[in-house]
């Protein structure tokens, strides 16, 4: 019995002191200096001309989305987005993205929890510029085309638990994010949901749901008709974000960052320089919330149709009206926790992939364990010390 005892004890003490120690948690971004100017992108390559824009006019390390859909995983493109992105002092934020669905190829498929885990795994495996890791959990899920069909907020909850769950498993930097939703989306059966009405079913399904996320997503689009007037504060203006925020502070006691990670008016309607007034206005007198972290207008370069409505480039790469009016609004200097600083060699060596040992029953919802060698060896020693 005595032998048990020390036995337990030492395994108890081993595993607080020796095992190596979880990393500190996430930062608050709007408890340091934080340039909240950002854009959205499509493609890692657009890169430069995002850091033209976020970063001018007195800013640095300013703010970029990307989108990386499950089929993209490619360690080397994306070890030297992330090399760039550090240094052009660029934030990412990373929006997780399926692909289409095989069978009906107008909608997104559903992601799985395997789609997450992979993911995750991945995510994890590259070296990110600053300690912070943006991770936003798919894209205006209250659209039916954005879900396999129609849209279901159990089970986005369900997979926004547990992306959290995985993620943060894997290292606590990962901030997690919740989809922006799309504001102006009625309630049409099987097609659309009011994203006020989502947000509730959300949590009436898992509830807390929002107490258990860093950061809240928003699509601030200018709704209806992506034309309406900056000092229009509705819930489907570029306002919406303030009610989403009080409507998940109601269902979680949460206080959320918020990141509007989509939000432009339309060139269709409206001319560029009224677009590019109202984005002075929008960042002057709506926008300075202190509670937003982040906006990245959508989008800074669209090859086609039919986003070439937001796009804040011409065809030819030339920067147009809207794009120098956001370039010319004065920014701050952004001081994140940078994580590490890289020499650019003409030829960016990739960081391989880690090799994850998996045990034969996993243990629970597919989460990746690795073996721990100091234990083993440590139960090695100790009996052989016994004997």
């Amino acid at each position: 019995m005595k032998r048990f005892l020390l036995i337990f004890l030492t395994v108890f003490f081993c595993l607080l002191f020796l095992l190596p120690k979880a990393l500190f948690a996430i930062e608050d971004p709007l408890s340091l200096p934080n340039n909240k100017m950002g854009v959205h992108i499509l493609f890692p390559e657009e890169l430069n001309k995002a850091s033209e824009l976020v970063n001018s006019s007195g800013g640095d390390w300013g703010y970029v989305t990307i989108p990386i859909q499950s089929g993209d995983r490619n360690i080397e493109k994306w070890q030297e987005f992330m090399n760039n992105a550090n240094k052009l002092h660029l934030i990412p934020i990373i929006r997780l993205a399926t692909a289409g669905d095989y069978f009906n190829t107008s909608v997104w498929g559903k992601p799985s929890e395997e789609d997450i885990l992979d993911f995750a795994n991945f995510l994890n495996s590259l070296d990110w510029p600053v300690k912070n890791k943006y991770i936003v959990v798919f894209n205006e899920v209250n659209r039916g085309d954005e879900w396999g069909g129609s849209p279901n907020p159990k089970e986005y909850a369900e997979i926004l638990k547990y992306a959290t769950e995985i993620f943060k498993s894997l290292s606590s930097d990962f901030f997690i994010i919740s989809s922006g939703l799309d504001n102006a989306a009625p309630n049409a059966d099987g097609k659309y949901m009011n994203e006020y009405d989502y947000m509730t079913a959300m949590n009436n399904a898992v509830p807390g749901v929002f107490g258990l996320i860093d950061g809240l997503g928003s699509h601030s689009y200018p709704n209806p008709g992506f034309k309406q007037m900056p000092y229009i504060l509705t819930s489907q203006s570029i306002y919406s974000f303030n009610f989403e925020k009080n409507l998940a502070y109601k269902l979680s006691s949460k206080n959320l960052p918020v990141f509007i990670t989509e939000t432009g008016w339309s060139k269709e309607t409206l001319p560029e320089s009224q677009i590019a007034a109202y984005f002075r206005y929008a960042f002057q007198y709506v926008w300075l919330d202190k509670n937003i972290a982040a906006v990245t207008p959508f989008l800074l370069q669209a090859g086609s149709e039919p986003f070439s409505q937001f796009s804040l480039t011409e065809r030819d790469g030339r920067y147009n009206e809207i794009f120098l009016a956001l370039a010319e609004i004065s920014k701050i200097k952004g001081k994140p926790t940078v994580n590490y600083d890289v020499n650019f060699p003409s030829v960016i060596t990739p960081k391989k992939l880690p090799v994850r040992v998996f045990p034969k029953k996993i243990q629970y919802k597919n989460l990746p364990l690795e073996k721990t060698d100091v234990i083993s060896d440590f139960f090695k020693w100790l009996l052989k010390l016994s004997t």
